[in-house]
């Protein structure tokens, strides 16, 4: 253990940038429905339309994270990352100033959806994976969702602070003052650039984006691990943009919002951490029914119950657990399966399944909440969808071994 903590020495500037990087990426992201019920009614907006600014950035992210994954092959990671670190301040400035639904949907929706295409989980972690030997891989990739979701630790409650002493535009504002600090660590991660590949996937002729993305389409594991990943998305993003309103509409303490996505940040930490170290024993995809099933069971206990602070923290501690636990394990699979070359790429095909659910989640819930006044038949369907998902991807991989990779890492 010794020797393989100091032959990441090297690339700690590498990983630390990384990891703040996708910190402030998803912290500020994961905190934006706590922005929802001061926006909406002082801009005269509905739920469902801000929902669906919200759901408009999780699929311009997601139809956007296999072009950034390609772009970094060519390109390389400083110059992506960069870019999607300052297209998130401009979306931020966006919806600080916005005064109706079109400067929610540019600024939320559009731009904050290409940034995340460009500083989020699957550059990060690919990263991550570019800077490290085989044997640490797994763990440094928990590690670096880990503290990639400390971020949420700092902007809920500054966020919410902000809200509640000077409105939400100073919520948006501070939240632009974390994305600022993006840029240095884009920079320092992008020092990737400069690690060679290992010789069998340096090899550009060795296959091509086209190739790796017909291997991966015809790789069954592959592609139930991707449908999993749109429940996958489609619980997580109901959760960070409905939970507040819910809270609200039972009559909770406003900063309650605060804390629970507080709580599953820190519980995310140990989780991702737990996960990343499972990865590197056990089966990553079976791993991976786990979560799904586990945290589609934590939403049928507290929506059947009335939530109280208490219960809603536990919910949040569990949730938080199982919270980015899949981050390190589809990626890890991701590089087990096709090699590091096309990681980026492959993974954000994955991830545009992830980001399809994301969509359905939270505007789906938006809506039937504004046509039946409650969330009882949306959080049902999320947890049935949750508990099938789960199972479906839990009997596979204990069915059906790993195919062969198509590159070596």
């Amino acid at each position: 253990m010794t020797t393989d903590l100091k032959s990441l020495r090297p690339a700690a500037p590498i990983l630390i940038g990384a990891a703040v990087m996708l910190s402030l990426s998803m912290g500020i992201r994961q905190s934006l429905g706590l922005v929802m019920p001061s926006l909406t009614r002082d801009i005269a907006i509905s739920v469902s339309e801000f929902t669906l600014a919200v759901s408009v950035q999780n699929v311009v992210w997601g139809a956007l994270q296999p072009v950034a994954g390609a772009l970094v092959v060519r390109l390389g990671f400083r110059p992506v990352m960069l870019t999607g670190g300052a297209l998130y301040c401009a979306g931020l400035v966006l919806l600080a100033t916005a005064d109706g639904l079109l400067g929610v949907m540019l600024g939320a929706g559009v731009l904050i959806g290409i940034a995340l295409a460009c500083t989020a989980s699957a550059i990060a972690l690919a990263v991550a994976s570019r800077a490290v030997p085989a044997r640490t891989r797994s763990l440094v990739l928990g590690s670096i969702t880990g503290a990639g979701s400390l971020g949420a630790v700092l902007s809920a409650p500054i966020g919410q602070m902000l809200s509640v002493q000077f409105g939400w535009r100073a919520e948006v504002l501070g939240f632009l003052v974390l994305a600022l600090a993006m840029l240095p660590a884009a920079w320092f991660g992008g020092r990737v650039d400069a690690i060679a590949l290992p010789p069998s996937a340096a090899d550009r002729t060795e296959t091509s984006a086209k190739t790796a993305l017909q291997t991966a389409m015809r790789s069954a594991p592959f592609v139930v691990m991707a449908g999993a990943y749109f429940v996958c998305g489609l619980q997580l993003l109901f959760i960070t943009t409905h939970l507040p309103s819910y809270l609200a509409l039972c009559g909770m303490d406003p900063m309650l919002s605060g804390e629970a996505l507080a709580v599953i940040a820190c519980f995310n930490v140990v989780g991702s951490l737990f996960f990343g170290w499972a990865g590197g024993r056990w089966s990553k995809q079976a791993l991976l029914g786990v979560i799904y099933t586990l945290r589609s069971l934590g939403l049928c206990v507290y929506f059947m119950l009335p939530p109280t602070p208490l219960s809603t923290l536990l919910f949040a501690a569990g949730m938080g657990f199982l919270w980015l636990g899949v981050s390190p394990l589809i990626a890890g699979s991701v590089v087990e399966m096709f090699g590091l070359r096309w990681q980026a790429l492959i993974q954000g095909i994955a991830f545009m399944s992830h980001q399809l659910g994301s969509f359905v989640g939270v505007l789906g819930g938006g809506m039937l909440f504004d046509m039946l006044g409650s969330y009882d038949l949306a959080w049902k369907l999320i947890a049935g969808m949750g508990l099938t998902a789960g199972v479906v991807q839990l009997s596979f991989a204990l069915a059906r071994p790993m195919p062969p990779r198509l590159a070596t890492s």
